[in-house]
Formats: C-alpha cells, sequence, structure tokens
C-alpha cells in the first residue's frame, strides 16, 4: 500500500490504517526497538506505541516521508523505555552505543545547551551530507537505529574489526567537526 494511502486512512480515522502501517513498517519499527531495548516484549510494546502515537498526530500533522515518522517515534518511544531502567536491568543494547559516543558528543545539561541542540543537529546533518553514501549509512545503521557492528558489517559486506575501524574513524571525523564549529566536547 502506499504511504499516501496509509496517511489518507489516519486523516480519514479508518481503524485500517494500524494494520496497514503495521503490515509495511512493521518490521523497520520491531528492528529499531528490538536493538535499542534488547528485548522483544519491549520492542512489541513500543511499536504498539507507535501505531497509538501515529494516531493520535494525524490529523492535524501530514508526514512527508512515512517511514522516518514511524521511525521517529519508534525510536523515541524505545529511547524514553531504555532510560526508564526496565530494558537496562534486562541488559539493553543501547549503553555500548551511547559509550561510543560520549567522547565525540557534547552532553546537554542547561537550558542553554537545550537550545544549542538545534545548531548541534544543523552542524551534525551538515557533516553527514559531506560522508560517501556507504559511511553515512553505516553512521546511521549503527548510532540512529542501533544495530551491532557485526550486522552493519555484514550489510557492508567487510568483516567486523574492519567496521569497527571505520566506525572510529567516523567517529573521530564528527569529533573534530564539531570541535572546528566551536563546540567543546
Amino acid at each position: 500500500m502506499e504511504d499516501a494511502h496509509i496517511i489518507g486512512l489516519y486523516w480519514a480515522r479508518d481503524e485500517g490504517a494500524i494494520p496497514a502501517s503495521d503490515e509495511k513498517y512493521g518490521g523497520l519499527c520491531r528492528a529499531l526497538a528490538q536493538n535499542i531495548l534488547g528485548s522483544s516484549e519491549d520492542a512489541e510494546e513500543c511499536v504498539n506505541d507507535t501505531w497509538h502515537r501515529a494516531w493520535n498526530a494525524m490529523p492535524p500533522q501530514r508526514p512527508q516521508c512515512l517511514r522516518a515518522f514511524f521511525a521517529a517515534i519508534t525510536r523515541n518511544l524505545s529511547l524514553n523505555r531504555w532510560h526508564s531502567g526496565r530494558a537496562e536491568k534486562r541488559g539493553g543494547g543501547l549503553g555500548p552505543l551511547l559509550s561510543e559516543l560520549e567522547d565525540c558528543l557534547p552532553a546537554a545539561e542547561s537550558v542553554e545547551d537545550a537550545v544549542a541542540s538545534h545548531e548541534l543537529a544543523r552542524i551534525i546533518d551538515r557533516w553527514l551530507d559531506g560522508l560517501s553514501p556507504e559511511d553515512r549509512v553505516a553512521f546511521l545503521r549503527r548510532y540512529w537505529y542501533g544495530q551491532q557492528v557485526a550486522q552493519v558489517a555484514r550489510q557492508a559486506g567487510c568483516a567486523p574489526n574492519t567496521m569497527t575501524k571505520r566506525l572510529g574513524r567516523l567517529r573521530e571525523s564528527l569529533r573534530r567537526a564539531l570541535e572546528q564549529e566551536g563546540i567543546s566536547i
């Protein structure tokens, strides 16, 4: 089913929007939540909550990219659940991701830092745009979608050790780009 038709179902308040969304994007959302939470039960709850949030958001929102819309909702719900401590106790997969990025991203601690986060997002977007498509995909698969290094390496057609080194170089490149923009790490 086309995205425009699914969005139309939400706008018409047709309950068929939920199964249509799950059929087309449920796998993506479940994988994303699973990568962050490390628990299939919690992932399934986040996906169900995604459809609920989408139902409440449309209308008035009319997303331009339904895939990104659902992924962002799922990711935010999963991160919130992970931060609540439930998934951490069961061995959630977000800890290693955060520790890998902590050396190249500043921590927001004040209101001023929160306001500056928009500028930080703009700088990171510009940095991502400057990467080769292969590096951009690898970076986003690891740090946005939370995939394991071995999975990212397999999809890129290289060895996990090679991907680990590549991701390290990308993190270092990001750190340098942020420092050049005056962002203190």
